[in-house]
């Protein structure tokens, strides 16, 4: 049986793009400082001196020209990485992501695949004001024809960059930037994960608890504190924001007749409110109480710290949710 290393998210996502590098020479990086700088992140230190400059490549600050390039590389066989510095910025490419790489399969007849990954930061926390801080993956989940991966777990980390590479289409992960130095242990032999599957955290019995990406470690956070309240909540990782694994969701809301829904999106429109619809369109009467979700306040994301974690979801009010929907019931 294998041991297990002590690692972090950014050294997981490392060793995935190396070994898919090395897996497969159509396998290239590309995006903002990614080269001689390692990575706005630090996630691609030390891969250029390790495969040159052709296949670790630097590119100018225009996201739609790189990320062009990455779609007219995939259609003629190579399988590109392309990083965008945060999801903000990503907007900057929107027009190629949505009305080129999410399109020119079906509008083509079936007859072109772009498997492209795109990966991008997303998410607060850090200080940095409205322009990269936002957390977009749930527009981006509106979108058919693509993929929209949130890797909240160091196992996802390292395994799902090459299951996406993988896909013959085009798949956009998003990588809350608070999880790259989070600590944890992962299997010496950790490879590809199922990205197609949300996946049960912790079981339970009280209510469900569904997260991703970057407030998984706060909903694991609450539920140790509801457990210690006399709750057993359970736990689910959605991992994938499309396709919904909309199977495990509702299985779970059938254990526990109550659900709780955190994200990290604005609530308007949000993914937590496409849960939510799924929920009472499946699986209405059995509820035992409304469904709650706790979302980012409806506001530009500010920089004062005290402001900014005011209006991100926190392990408080996940716990005051949670307390709520359990007790409506009486």
């Amino acid at each position: 049986m294998s041991g297990a290393v002590k690692t972090t998210c950014r050294e997981a996502l490392r060793a995935a793009i190396r070994e898919a590098m090395q897996r497969d020479s159509r396998v290239f990086l590309m995006g903002e400082d990614v080269g001689e700088y390692g990575g706005c992140f630090a996630v691609s230190k030390g891969l250029l001196d390790e495969f040159g400059p052709e296949r670790i490549r630097d590119t100018p600050l225009s996201e739609s020209v790189f990320v062009g390039a990455g779609i007219g590389a995939a259609m003629n066989g190579l399988r590109p990485i392309v990083e965008v510095m945060t999801v903000n910025f990503s907007l900057l490419a929107l027009d190629q992501i949505l009305n080129n790489a999410a399109t020119i399969l079906h509008m083509s007849g079936g007859q072109f695949n772009v498997p492209l990954v795109i990966r991008m930061a997303t998410g607060g926390g850090r200080q940095l004001a409205a322009q990269h801080s936002h957390s977009l993956e749930g527009w981006y989940a509106h979108i058919p024809g693509i993929k929209v991966l949130t890797p909240g777990t160091i196992e996802d980390f390292r395994g799902m960059l090459w299951t996406a590479l993988e896909d013959p289409d085009p798949v956009l992960i998003f990588e809350n930037a608070l999880l790259y130095n989070l600590e944890g242990e992962l299997a010496e032999d950790a490879g590809p994960v199922d990205i197609s599957k949300a996946r049960v955290l912790r079981s339970g019995t009280s209510l469900s608890l569904f997260s991703y990406g970057g407030s998984i470690p706060k909903t694991l956070e609450a539920a140790v504190q509801l457990e210690s309240r006399g709750i057993d909540p359970e736990v689910v990782d959605l991992r994938t924001l499309r396709p919904l694994d909309t199977a495990t969701i509702i299985d779970s809301v059938r254990r526990t007749h109550r659900a709780v829904i955190v994200d990290e999106g604005w609530r308007s429109g949000s993914i937590s409110a496409e849960i939510m619809a799924r929920i009472m369109e499946e699986s209405f009467y059995e509820l035992d109480a409304p469904v709650a979700r706790v979302c980012t306040a409806e506001v530009p994301l500010p920089y004062a710290k005290q402001m900014e974690d005011a209006a991100l979801p926190r392990v408080e009010t996940i716990i005051e949710a949670a307390m709520n929907v359990v007790g409506g019931n009486g």
